[in-house]
C-alpha cells in the first residue's frame, strides 16, 4: 500500500506477463509455483474456526508492503495454509488483490485531489470552468471510491479467509459507480483543455512541471492521475474476471462473480461509448465538410454512423488505356471513406476537399485478393459493390501501399471474411496466441489499443509486421504491431486461456443465444 496506483498497477502487469513466460516455458506437467504449494498430507476441513480471527492490520498501515495474502503475518501465524487447498489459497489472493489494488487506487486518487486539484496557486490561475473540466466529477469519484474500500475492508477483517467480494462489488456497480461514466465522458474535452493551458498559460504549465517533482508523486505526471478512474474500472472488470476463473464451478461464488463482471462490463461500455461519442460527431462534421456529391448526395451525418477507415489506394485504369500503358500510369489515385454501414468512393479535389464519385452499404461489400500476379500487381485486390450508387454491381481493382495495408482494408471492407488463423463463424480453434509486454495506443480507427498484459487470439498476421487480434477479455479487435507482443507457444497455455474466455462470457453467451431465438421467433 506504499505504492499509488499507477505504480501498484505497472508491477502486477509485470508480474502476470513473467508468470505467463514461465508457465509458456513449460513443456512437462504443470508444476506448483512455491508461494502456492502446501502440504499434501494437510486434509481439507472447514475454514471456521472456534478462536476469535485475528486482525488483519493492513489495511490500517500506510507502510506496509505486503503484496500477498499469505504473506500476512496473521496468516501465516493461524495456521489456515495448512487447512486450504491451493485453489482455495489461488483464489484469496485475486480476492485480496482487489481490495489491496482499491487501496492504492485511493490513495492516488486523493492525492489527485489533495496535492493538484487543491493547491491554492492552481486555484487562482484557472477559471472555475477550466477546473471543472479539468476535475470533472473526481469529488464524486474519489468519494465512491471510499465507501467501496471501507466496505472491502469490513469484509476482510471479518475473518482471515475472506468469503467473497464479488457480491460487494455487484452492489457498488449497480448502485455508484455510474460517476465513472460521467468522469470518463469528459475525457475528450479533459484532454482537450489539458492540452490548451499548457499551451496558453505559462504559470499554469510552471504550477504543474513544479507539482509534479514533488516527491509525493514518485515522478508521475499529471496526466497519469487524470486518467486514473478509467484505468481503475478497466482494471476491476480483469481482477473480477480473474476471481471468476478460480471459483469453484456451478458455485454461489460463480454467480455472484458472473453478476459483478456483467455489470462492470456494462459500466466500461457505457464508459468506452461515452469517449467515442463525441470525437466521432466532430469527425462526421468535419468529414461531411469536405465532401462534394458527383453522384446523388447520401447524407453523411447520422447518430448511428461513424468512421472505421479512411485512406489513398491506387485503382487501376480500365481496360481502353491497356494499349497505352508506356504513355498513361497503370493506377490512379483514389480516395475511400469506409463507415460501419457505408462506404464512400472518392476522387480528392483542390481545397482539401473530396468527390464522391460511387457508394455502397457495407453490407454489399465483397473483396478478393490478387496472388502471384508479379510486382505490378503486388498488394492488389478487387472490390466488388453488389449496389452501387447506380444500383447495378460494380468493380474496383485497388492497389495498396504494402500487404498490411492490403489486409487491413480488405478485413474492414468485408469484416466477416475468414481470415488467415481462423473462421469467423467457428473460433472452437487452436489459433495462435500472443500477450502484450508494451503498451501500444491506437494511431488509426481500425487500430486496437493495448495494455500490458492483454492477451489475444492472433486472426491475421502480415509479412510486414502487423497483427489483427482479438482480446480475450472483451473480445475487441483490431490491428497492432507485432512487436508489441511475445506469441503464446505452448498449446496448453493457449487451451487454457480459452477456457477460461468461454467461462468468463458464458453467461453473456446464452444472453445472445436467447436474444437470437426471440429475433428468429
Amino acid at each position: 500500500l506504499g505504492l499509488l496506483y499507477q505504480e501498484y498497477r505497472d508491477k502486477s502487469t509485470r508480474e502476470e506477463i513473467e508468470t505467463r513466460r514461465l508457465q509458456d516455458s513449460q513443456t512437462g506437467p504443470e508444476e506448483t509455483s512455491p508461494s502456492e504449494e502446501t502440504p499434501s498430507e494437510a486434509e481439507p476441513t472447514s475454514t471456521t474456526e472456534n478462536k476469535a480471527p485475528p486482525q488483519i492490520s493492513l489495511l490500517r498501515n500506510s507502510n506496509s508492503r505486503f503484496n500477498l495474502w499469505q504473506d500476512l503475518p496473521e496468516i501465516r501465524s493461524s495456521g489456515v495454509l495448512s487447512i486450504l487447498q491451493p485453489d482455495e489459497i489461488k483464489l484469496q489472493e485475486a480476492m485480496f488483490e482487489l481490495v489491496t489494488s482499491e487501496a492504492s487506487y485511493y490513495k492516488s486518487l486523493n492525492l489527485l485531489v489533495s496535492h493538484f486539484m487543491e493547491n491554492e496557486r492552481l486555484k487562482k490561475i484557472l477559471h472555475p470552468s477550466e477546473a471543472h473540466i479539468l476535475f470533472s466529477n473526481v469529488l464524486d469519484v474519489m468519494a465512491v471510491s471510499e465507501r467501496f474500500l471501507l466496505d472491502l475492508e469490513q469484509r476482510v477483517e471479518e475473518n482471515i479467509v475472506i468469503s467473497d467480494v464479488c457480491d460487494i462489488v455487484y452492489q457498488h456497480t449497480v448502485n455508484h459507480f455510474s460517476v465513472y461514466i460521467t468522469y470518463v465522458s469528459n475525457q475528450t474535452y479533459q484532454e482537450r483543455a489539458y492540452k490548451q493551458l499548457l499551451q496558453d498559460k505559462p504559470a499554469f504549465r510552471e504550477v504543474i512541471s513544479q507539482l509534479e517533482l514533488d516527491p509525493k508523486c514518485k515522478g508521475l505526471s499529471f496526466s497519469s492521475f487524470l486518467i486514473l478512474p478509467f484505468q481503475r474500472i478497466t482494471r476491476l472488470k480483469l481482477l473480477v474476471q480473474n476471481i471468476l476463473k478460480k471459483v469453484e464451478e456451478k458455485s454461489d461464488r460463480e454467480s455472484t462473480a458472473l453478476d459483478a463482471h456483467k455489470e462492470l462490463e456494462t459500466v466500461v461500455k457505457a464508459c468506452n461509448e461515452g469517449v467515442r461519442k463525441m470525437s466521432r460527431t466532430e469527425q462526421m462534421i468535419s468529414i461531411q465538410k469536405k465532401l462534394e456529391f458527383k453522384i446523388k448526395s447520401v447524407p453523411i451525418i447520422s447518430h448511428s454512423r461513424w468512421l472505421l477507415k479512411q485512406g489513398e489506394l491506387q485503382q487501376m485504369n480500365g481496360p481502353k488505356t491497356s494499349r497505352t500503358l508506356r504513355t498513361k500510369k497503370l493506377f490512379r489515385e483514389i480516395y475511400l471513406f469506409l463507415f460501419n454501414d457505408l462506404l464512400v468512393i472518392c476522387r480528392q479535389i483542390p481545397g482539401d476537399k473530396y468527390q464522391v464519385f460511387d457508394s455502397a452499404p457495407r453490407g454489399l461489400l465483397r473483396v478478393e485478393e490478387l496472388e502471384d500476379q508479379g510486382q505490378s500487381l503486388a498488394n492488389v485486390f478487387i472490390l466488388r459493390l453488389l449496389e452501387n450508387a447506380d444500383d447495378r454491381e460494380a468493380s474496383y481493382m485497388l492497389k495498396a501501399s504494402s500487404q498490411s495495408e492490403m489486409k487491413r482494408w480488405m478485413i474492414s471492407l468485408a469484416p466477416n471474411r475468414r481470415t488467415k488463423f481462423v473462421s469467423f463463424t467457428s473460433r472452437l480453434v487452436d489459433c495462435p496466441q500472443i500477450q502484450c509486454v508494451h503498451p501500444y495506443v491506437a494511431q488509426q480507427p481500425d487500430e486496437l489499443s493495448l495494455e500490458l498484459a492483454d492477451v489475444l487470439n492472433i486472426l491475421d498476421k502480415t509479412d510486414d509486421g502487423w497483427i489483427f487480434g482479438e482480446r480475450l477479455h472483451d473480445q475487441e479487435r483490431g490491428w497492432f504491431p507485432s512487436s508489441m507482443g511475445e506469441e503464446i507457444l505452448n498449446p496448453k497455455i493457449r487451451a487454457q486461456n480459452l477456457k477460461e474466455c468461454f467461462r468468463v462470457h458464458k453467461s453473456d453467451d446464452s444472453q445472445r443465444r436467447k436474444l437470437g431465438s426471440r429475433n428468429r421467433q
